[in-house]
């Protein structure tokens, strides 16, 4: 297999193939030990389309200490090898690693939590995505309303798998119903809690960080603040805001390294960034095309990276680029980066 710079293997691995080609040989710190830790951790949210192995790569090169899959739809999963091949990617470097699904029973959850629990750190059940298709099909934030369910989920994925699992969620207009969908979770068996401080309708509206505050006094697992953070400064003022367990998620919209090196938006650096989140700096080349046409399958423009590099022309032609090779043949000739 091909190894990185430091020696660790940079291949990308689906997941019928992890059983033959993972074979870590260092103890990973448990996600679960961190939150419990003393030090601020970073961690990147998981974003539909862009929470790939190859952004999960970038972001860890730039000082985050645990990364999200984006959000696997777990009966798919379950029933298709190809749907585990083409949502489920990793490698050696890519740990901390939590899976995250949307799930509407336990049973599916449960099942997907076992098939990706050798390859991975963590389970997490996403019940906050407020997409429209989501809370049609009972995903996400419809969960929200469901705190039995909910519950019934983390208990039936812990007695399948020995990792941690946790929930990420929004918050209810009434705060009430909020605390006693946590409570039960912990009681369930949850081991961490990310809070993102909006109702399932809000989008732009400024996060509410005096219910993640109530929640992490209302229960005993540590809970994750999520929303509005964009840097070192943010992480610190979360931080005494909420009372969290100093410990902040983070989008990573600029990531960065210690809080001191991050991607500045200066077109150099945007060029590196997008040279390596393709994969042309990790061996983790691929194709671009989706495989289905849902929301959670269409692949982000290419031109969102590189608003203020290209010109119109240019922005023009970068745009009917298919494929990693063709991306990265473009880097190389118009910018000389290898």
């Amino acid at each position: 297999m091909e190894e990185n710079a430091d020696g660790g293997d940079a291949s990308v691995v689906p997941y019928g193939r992890c059983a033959a080609e993972l074979r870590p040989t260092e103890p990973v710190i448990s996600p679960l030990e961190l939150l419990r830790s003393e030090k601020v951790v970073r961690i990147c949210a998981p974003m539909v389309r862009y929470s790939k192995l190859p952004f999960r790569a970038l972001v860890r090169r730039y000082g985050c200490d645990v990364a999200y899959t984006p959000m696997i739809v777990s009966d798919s999963f379950v029933q298709s090898s190809k749907a585990r091949d083409v949502e489920f990617t990793t490698n050696y470097d890519d740990r901390p690693l939590i899976v995250q699904f949307a799930a509407t029973n336990s049973a599916d959850f449960a099942r997907a939590a076992e098939l990706v629990a050798p390859f991975a750190d963590g389970i997490d059940l996403n019940c906050g995505c407020p997409q429209r298709w989501a809370l049609a099909d009972g995903y996400g934030a419809a969960l929200m309303k469901k705190p039995e369910l909910v519950a019934d989920m983390v208990h039936g994925a812990r007695t399948r798998t020995s990792l941690p699992v946790s929930i990420k969620i929004r918050i209810h207009g009434d705060l009430r119903e909020t605390v006693e969908l946590c409570r039960r979770a912990e009681s369930a068996g949850c081991g961490w809690i990310t809070v993102h401080g909006r109702t399932t309708k809000q989008r732009a509206e400024p996060c509410n960080f005096d219910a993640i505050k109530i929640v992490k006094e209302s229960v005993n697992v540590p809970v994750v603040a999520n929303g509005d953070i964009r840097n070192e400064d943010d992480i610190h003022r979360v931080a005494d805001m909420t009372g969290v367990d100093v410990k902040i998620f983070s989008k990573f919209s600029s990531v960065q390294s210690d809080g001191s090196e991050r991607c500045s938006g200066e077109p150099s650096h945007v060029l590196w960034c997008l040279h390596h989140s393709s994969g042309g700096g990790a061996g983790l080349a691929g194709p671009l095309t989706c495989t289905r046409t849902d929301p959670l399958h269409i692949p982000p423009p290419p031109h969102t990276h590189v608003e203020r590099v290209h010109s119109r022309v240019e922005k023009r032609v970068f745009n009917t680029l298919t494929s990693t090779p063709a991306v990265l043949d473009f880097l190389r000739t118009h910018y000389g980066i290898t």
